[in-house]
């Protein structure tokens, strides 16, 4: 999950526009997403927020923006409130997307989980933010790549979303086939195949699907997680966070990742806050959680 970045002030000439959006109208919005996600709008985003959102004004077949902030602030909608979250974050993902990050899984990680899980031992990796699925179906190409039997051991990929709209969307595991490029062709005909009814279409084959669970869930709220994980992927989405509660964030990862856990993150991001004590360096924005520091 992501969010696009606009650039134009909230000063912007609304001549051009089919409706008005005032500084009040913004604010709501932005506080709203923020209490929703987390995700910190700042005035530099009123283009992004007035083309996403005037969308879905037409749609519902109000006159103004304030008819709409009225719709949303009412808590108790949640659908419409789903709405605006899905207008307004950008999946932005793509497959084996910064690949130092599963050259490291592959080389420096796994054999050791593989190990574990064949013994018959819990093994689990988290994909906490994975959009439309790329980054859980690429980890399980990574470790059926190593061990083509884990399907049958003790080890999961957790793959959860805020967007119920990309879960569902990740969950089929369908991408057109220029969202492949980035899949070697051995690993494309090997884990995927051509769809039945669309010839553009590649559908992730059984042995894929069958290591992953989707699921829908916000990281600003409870987490009905326990873990503990032994890989956690959480890339590009914690930057979009205020301060607090990006900190707040990286202490529940501390939480749930096993000791020596390996913890692998966005490129412009970095663990922050209380819960530095709790990881090391352990490569280009990799981290590995520290044992024997209790967690407070």
């Amino acid at each position: 999950m992501n969010v696009a970045i606009a650039q134009k002030s909230l000063s912007e000439s609304s001549q051009e526009r089919d409706f008005e959006m005032s500084e009040r109208d913004f604010d709501c919005i932005a506080g709203i997403i923020r209490e929703e996600a987390g995700i910190a709008l700042s005035s530099g985003k009123s283009s992004l927020v007035y083309s996403r959102l005037s969308k879905r004004i037409r749609k519902l077949k109000l006159e103004t923006f304030s008819e709409y902030c009225q719709l949303v602030s009412d808590p108790s909608n949640t659908e419409e409130r789903r709405h605006l979250l899905t207008s307004l974050t950008t999946n932005v993902t793509n497959f084996f997307r910064e690949p130092h990050h599963f050259d490291d899984l592959k080389a420096n990680v796994l054999p050791a989980l593989l190990e574990k899980a064949a013994r018959g031992e819990r093994v689990r990796l988290w994909s906490a933010a994975c959009s439309s699925g790329q980054e859980p179906y690429t980890i399980a190409m990574c470790v059926l790549g190593l061990a083509p039997e884990a399907a049958s051991w003790d080890l999961r990929i957790l793959a959860t979303d805020i967007d119920p709209t990309i879960v569902n969307k990740a969950r089929t595991g369908e991408y057109e086939d220029q969202l492949l490029k980035n899949v070697p062709d051995v690993e494309k005909k090997r884990f995927f195949s051509k769809s039945k009814t669309d010839n553009d279409i590649w559908c992730a084959k059984p042995e894929l699907k069958s290591l992953i669970s989707f699921k829908e869930m916000n990281l600003i709220r409870d987490w009905p997680v326990r873990g503990p994980f032994d890989v956690i992927f959480c890339r590009n989405v914690v930057i979009y966070f205020e301060e607090e509660t990006e900190q707040k964030v990286w202490s529940k990862f501390a939480k749930v990742l096993a000791p020596s856990g390996q913890m692998y993150i966005g490129h412009s991001e970095r663990i922050s806050g209380p819960a530095t004590k709790y990881f090391e360096a352990a490569g280009v924005t990799t981290y590995k959680r520290v044992g024997g520091v209790n967690l407070d």
